[in-house]
Parts: structure tokens; sequence; C-alpha cells
């Protein structure tokens, strides 16, 4: 469908070439970024904390998440742009993976190692290896090699012999490093302590699909459908079109918490992954669902064309808006556009990318700050990298779209 001018709020004109040009330019200086100031020289990997003046924090530790998605990060760009680069620096994370947070003994990834690579936390969460999955399917998908793949489908039948619910269907959150059942389970102290959450579900999905297109295995196939059943009667809120966020082990949810960055995410990775495994019925399902959760998230938009961060029972209106669900919402609303052709999600599309350059980009000292509070001042006290900050919402939401406006 062909992109067209619109005016945002800013009353500047967004021509479409402009528009690709500029997410062109960021993806460029995100990926500079991460290989400019996250590469431990000293004890190999990435820095496991750099803040926003871009200090580094030698001795932090550092995490399987931050780690898998900078293995993804790079390995995407890659499989695009073929510059060596950023082969080198997806290989980097990928050895680094491979040597000091995949557990030679039980199976399984280390939540945290220390800046030396010794284990830290040992906890086997769902959550972390499902993005180790996802990043090792990245890395063979472009560079064909072997033991990425290996890793990847040991990661994955590790999930389906411990974590897998045979008889409700879905994931269990978190296991020791010896695979038996742990009392906390959550990512942060934020969330709920409960056996099932959309947040890990979403992510396990992205993995699985990711590993298929790679490695199209009918059992890995029917693993993924019934995932998209988990979402379609379980997670996805027949009523408002939100996400339900927090569940027990027969899925009776235990929050009324909106997400709206998991919402928009969730409403082109569904999408995506019901056409990765080319199931006609499931891809019908879900572009339905699509424009109904990207419609439900506008009530979250706010007159800069930022994206509040979430809804809590008793607190209300979270009123930050954070880096990731902006990014997402680039690539939430572009898709709710590109199903519709409604020119609505489009102007939102363009709105939350001028929010992003107003508000969130560092244009002193590289990257996207954490988030901003409801007078537009920066979050204090967040990092550029930690446990949680990554290249990855900001990375793939460029490619992204570059891929949907390109092809």
């Amino acid at each position: 469908m062909r992109l067209v001018k619109r005016t945002i709020k800013s009353d500047t004109t967004v021509e479409p070439d402009r528009y690709k040009t500029e997410i062109r330019e960021e993806l460029n200086n995100i990926l500079h970024y991460w290989m400019q100031y996250a590469v431990d020289t000293v004890h190999g990997g990435f820095y496991g904390k750099i803040d926003n003046e871009n200090q580094v924090f030698a001795n932090a530790p550092k995490g399987s998440v931050l780690n898998a998605r900078i293995l993804w990060t790079f390995s995407a760009a890659w499989n695009v742009f073929r510059d060596p680069a950023h082969l080198k620096t997806a290989g980097r994370a990928f050895e680094y993976i491979r040597q000091y947070f995949v557990d030679k003994e039980y199976g399984g990834v280390y939540w945290t190692v220390d800046h030396e690579g010794r284990p830290l936390d040992t906890k086997n969460q769902i959550y972390a290896l499902a993005f180790v999955i996802y990043a090792c399917s990245e890395y063979y998908r472009g560079h064909k090699h072997e033991p990425a793949l290996e890793l990847a489908i040991s990661l994955y039948r590790l999930l389906e012999q411990h974590s897998f619910d045979p008889v409700k269907a879905g994931y269990l959150e978190g296991f020791s490093r010896e695979w038996q059942i742990i009392a906390e389970l959550r990512l942060s102290m934020k969330d709920a302590n409960e056996k099932k959450t959309t947040n890990t579900h979403l992510h396990v999905l992205e993995a699985y699909a990711n590993l298929y297109r790679v490695w199209p295995d009918q059992t890995l196939g029917d693993q993924i459908a019934s995932l998209l059943k988990v979402f379609d009667e379980h997670i996805i809120n027949k009523q408002t079109a939100h996400l339900n966020m927090f569940f027990d082990e027969d899925w009776n949810v235990k929050s009324g918490m909106v997400s709206y960055g998991h919402d928009i995410e969730a409403s082109w990775l569904l999408l995506e992954t019901a056409e990765i495994l080319g199931d006609q019925t499931w891809i019908k399902v879900m572009k339905q669902h699509a424009v109904k959760m990207a419609e439900a998230v506008t009530e979250a938009l706010d007159s800069d064309g930022g994206l509040w961060y979430e809804r809590e029972e008793e607190h209300g209106l979270i009123r930050e808006k954070h880096w990731w669900p902006q990014a997402e919402a680039l690539v939430g609303f572009l898709n709710a556009w590109q199903l519709t052709g409604d020119e609505k999600h489009l102007q939102r599309v363009f709105d939350t990318w001028a929010f992003i350059k107003e508000y969130l980009l560092d244009k002193k000292n590289g990257e996207w700050y954490w988030g901003i509070k409801d007078d537009h001042s920066i979050m204090r006290g967040e990092d550029k990298a930690g446990i949680w900050k990554c290249p990855y919402h900001n990375s793939r939401a460029c490619l992204e779209t570059l891929h949907r406006l390109t092809h």
C-alpha cells in the first residue's frame, strides 16, 4: 500500500521517503551506540550497566536477556544489511552466551552472571530461555551457524519437557537450576507472582515462530498453534481487546492490569506468527485481533503522540512513557494501517515517531532514554543498558518499518 503524506501534531509534513530515511538513520545510530559503548573488552561479552551519561559500570552483573537481545539485534541487522561489523558483534554475543550463560550441567540458561562470567542468579526463567531461542534462531537464519541452531533446539526441548502444561496448555514461569518449581516467579517486583503470564507467553511465541522459520518441525508447529489458541481463548480479553496479564495454572485471571506496550506489541506479533506458521484460519483470526487491539490501545495515546505505560487496578494510569511501548507502537499502528487502509493508524505512526524524536532520543549521548514522566522530564535512575534496557525493541521497530515500507 502506498505511503502518503500526513501532517503530524508538530505541524510538520511527513514525506514517505524522509520518514524511511530518518528510521534508517536512527537504526544506524542505535547499532553504532551498542558497538561503541557496550562491548566489554576486558572480560568479554557486553557490559551489564551503562547509565544515561554513558558511564560504564564494569563490575555490574550481566543479564541473559540483555545478551540475547543484543544477539538478536545484530543478527537481524546482518541479515538485512550484510555489514561485517554486525556479524562480528552477533558472533561475540553468541559465543558469550554459549560459554557463560548456558548451564552445562543441568541445561537451561542462567538469569545473570557476574562481570567475569561466573554464575550469579542460576534460576531458569522461561522468559530468558525464550529470548535465547529467539536470538539463536535469528543468528542461524542469516549465518547458518549450526551450533546456534543446536542450542535453540535444545532449549526448545527443555521448555517442552519442563515448562509446558500438557493439561491446560501454556508454559509455567520459572524453575530452579535443577528444574524444580520455585516460589518466586516474578520477572520484576511490580509483577504478580503467578504461574503463567502473558509476557512470557508472548516471547515464547515469538521465539518458537523464529525457530520455525529455520527448523519447520511438525511438533514445533503444533505448539505454535497451541500458543495462538491460548492467546485467543485466555489472554486476549474478548470485551476490551486488551491482554489479560497474569493467571494461575488453570488460566483464571489474577490481575486487572493493562499493559499498553504488550497490547500493541502482541497486535502485530500474533499475526506475524500465524503467517510464519502458514495457517490461514489463524491468520484470519489474528488479523481481526490485530485491528481491535490497536484500536483498544488508543485510549492510552496522549496529545503529544506518546503512549502511556500501563493502567493498574489500584493506582490507575501510570503516567510514564517508557521507550519500548513507543517502539512497538510504530509497528503496531503501521500493521493496523496495512490491514485496514485507514489513515488514522498511519497518522498514529507519524505522531509516535514525532514524540520519540522530541522526547526519547538522547541527541547528546546517543540511544533512547528509558522514558519520561507526565511533565516530559526524563526518568532518572534508569539506564541506557541494563538487565532490561537493550537495543531490541527500538532496532526491531526500525527494521520492521523499513521492511514493511519497502516490500
